[in-house]
């Protein structure tokens, strides 16, 4: 439970118990469950004696708090479940519970008095008491519980004879196992990350000589699957316009038919389906010969048709 709730809650019962030491005392509360004091009792030597992190002491005092009282008492359980335990505010809650046992609170008109704390609790400004916890922090909650059971699972119950090894510290290792599983995953890509996000990258109309150009730019600096790819823009956009490389619902091998002897294209297309299809690399060979079936394709519009 977060701070401000916990001090929404306090503030609540003490203007409930305000509320009923106003009226007369003259009718008693109901007593505890026979065990109910006992338990609490136990709990709070457990909790009192036990160190900072002990789960073990911790799930003693939950199963002794739990049999006791019937699960009645959950701000003070989750106390005991959280990892590490709460102790501190556990023990503080603990104490305030025995207090109240000892020394009931009595009114009246016990229903008067249930109905003006009805009262204050439907008020605006405690909505937040009523409302169940967000989908956000009972995920967090659930991948927690799961960590600490494959821990358990793993290493057993800590706390008997030796140091336990913080929580928090399995968190971090975690994280950092992510952290550099990315980063391998980021290297096997070779590269081809880039020239898929450079594929994905929405761009407007250019001339076939821009393509062209970019091809000339990859290729210097040894990306010769982007360098391909710009081959084949260039090509497209001299065969289909402008916009065919952006715009067109044909495929690079449909608008490739429009040229007049499309086998001459195949040392460009073959490559490039291999390439971006296939997640192959070209070697240099194989793209020097892409660059000759290109080369008649990088003159003028008319010019090209007339090569092709």
């Amino acid at each position: 439970m977060s701070l401000p709730k916990r001090v929404a809650i306090r503030f609540v019962a003490a203007m409930a118990l305000a509320i009923s030491l106003a009226l007369p005392l003259t009718a008693a509360a109901d007593p505890p469950p026979p065990g109910y004091r006992q338990a609490v009792v136990d709990t709070i030597a457990i909790v009192s004696s036990a160190q900072p992190g002990d789960i073990v002491a911790a799930e003693k005092a939950l199963a002794v708090l739990d049999e006791g009282t019937s699960g009645s008492q959950p701000e003070i359980e989750q106390d005991l479940r959280t990892r590490p335990p709460d102790f501190a505010d556990a023990n503080v809650r603990l104490h305030a519970l025995l207090d109240a046992i000892s020394s009931p609170a009595s009114a009246a008109d016990p229903a008067q008095a249930s109905q003006r704390l009805h009262q204050v609790l439907t008020m605006k400004r405690y909505d937040p008491l009523h409302q169940p916890p967000s989908l956000l922090d009972r995920l967090t909650q659930w991948i927690q519980d799961r960590i600490n059971d494959l821990l358990r699972f793993l290493f057993g119950s800590a706390g008997r004879g030796g140091s336990q090894v913080p929580t928090v510290y399995f968190y971090i290792v975690g994280a950092a196992m992510l952290a550099a599983a990315a980063v391998i995953i980021f290297r096997s890509t070779r590269g081809h990350l880039s020239a898929d996000a450079v594929a994905r990258t929405p761009m407007g109309p250019r001339a076939p000589a821009d393509f062209f150009a970019d091809a000339d730019r990859l290729a210097r600096i040894g990306d010769r699957v982007g360098a391909i790819r710009a081959l084949c823009a260039g090509v497209a956009a001299t065969l289909a316009g402008e916009h065919s490389w952006t715009g067109s619902p044909l495929t690079v091998r449909e608008i490739f038919q429009r040229a007049g002897d499309p086998a001459r294209l195949r040392p460009l297309l073959l490559p490039f389906e291999a390439a971006i299809y296939g997640g192959r690399d070209v070697d240099p060979a194989t793209y020097e010969r892409a660059v000759v079936a290109a080369a008649p394709f990088r003159k003028p519009p008319a010019e090209a048709e007339a090569a092709a």
